[in-house]
């Protein structure tokens, strides 16, 4: 995991993606001993709940946007915000519309005025294809592990990912196992850190929410295991080829517009119509379209026509073609 996401060294798992972000944004609080978080825009906005509603029993102020219809990222506008109060900056890659950018600036830029870079990777496959975003100089690489060996149901099951600098380790929430050799020379792993509200230190410990998903972790690992470095490279080379297929496709229906220059497996399309009204009839035909952009920022009507739409290894060029049929009569 930590070669994974480019960083030195990553715990044993946390609860799921949305919380794995709170306690990024938590320590980099207690790191800095700043209190201002800023919010990319293209962070996913469930994420974003999850700060705010964290947020108000700590005390950090959080900045945050509304994504807009446009193939660049805000990376220019979250240099530009950063100030001496600033703690960490955190950033989606890929982010909520898909678009992907060198964070490289960013980290720099927040590094220069004393405060450290959260990335965000809701796609962890994306990373068989991408530079991890530790490399391009991220302090705290947290995400979601659901998509690799973890199947949902009913809205469930996920697992958080979390990795950072060495430098941090001790303020990092969770649990970490370490290597060692046992009396009689065996190989063995331990407990070698574990500063969390099991041992009772209440405020003063890194974390009170950050259950270890252990099932779902061991399923993410036992996947990542049979795939390898070169199955991984593969898996995503088989996603990112799909989605472009599908992106051309569907870009050429009458009232599409592909948003995106760039993707791994998720883009936007701006069409001519409220995408929610746009994935409900389709629905209705036994077609599932993509998630709405207006379903994840319902008081936004400025993003209301933009549709996601996730392309994996599983979606077939018949998949394609059918979507591609729905959304022309759909659009007529």
């Amino acid at each position: 995991m930590a070669r994974l996401l480019g960083c030195d060294v990553a715990n044993a798992s946390m609860y799921d993606g949305s919380t794995a972000c709170w306690e990024a944004i938590g320590m980099a609080r207690r790191i800095t001993k700043r209190s201002k978080a800023i919010l990319s825009a293209g962070l996913h906005p469930h994420y974003v709940s999850v700060a705010n509603t964290m947020a108000k029993f700590t005390g950090d102020a959080l900045v945050h946007d509304v994504p807009t219809l446009s193939a660049d990222t805000d990376i220019d506008a979250l240099i530009a915000a950063i100030d001496k109060d600033t703690s960490c900056v955190v950033v989606q890659y890929p982010d909520i519309l898909g678009r992907i950018a060198d964070l490289t600036p960013l980290a720099e830029a927040a590094h220069a005025a004393g405060a450290l870079l959260v990335a965000v990777v809701t796609e962890p496959v994306a990373l068989g294809a991408l530079v991890p975003p530790g490399e391009m100089g991220a302090d705290i690489v947290v995400g979601e592990g659901q998509s690799i060996g973890v199947g949902l149901q009913f809205g469930g099951p996920y697992l958080g990912l979390f990795a950072c600098k060495q430098k941090y380790v001790r303020q990092m929430p969770g649990r970490l196992c370490g290597e060692t050799v046992d009396a009689a020379g065996k190989r063995g792993f331990v407990l070698t850190l574990s500063t969390r509200e099991q041992h009772i230190r209440r405020e003063k410990a890194t974390s009170n929410i950050c259950t270890n998903s252990g099932l779902c972790a061991l399923a993410f690992s036992i996947h990542m295991t049979l795939l390898g470095e070169r199955g991984l490279r593969e898996l995503a080379a088989l996603n990112h080829g799909l989605a472009v297929q599908a992106a051309d496709r569907l870009a050429q229906v009458p009232g599409v517009t592909l948003l995106n220059d760039s993707f791994f497996n998720e883009f936007t399309l701006v069409l001519t119509k409220d995408a929610r009204e746009v994935v409900r009839n389709l629905a209705d035909k036994g077609v599932l379209a993509g998630v709405s952009l207006g379903r994840l920022f319902p008081h936004h009507a400025s993003v209301g026509n933009g549709l996601v739409v996730a392309v994996t290894e599983m979606v077939t060029a018949e998949d394609i073609k059918t979507l591609a049929k729905a959304l022309e009569e759909e659009l007529a």
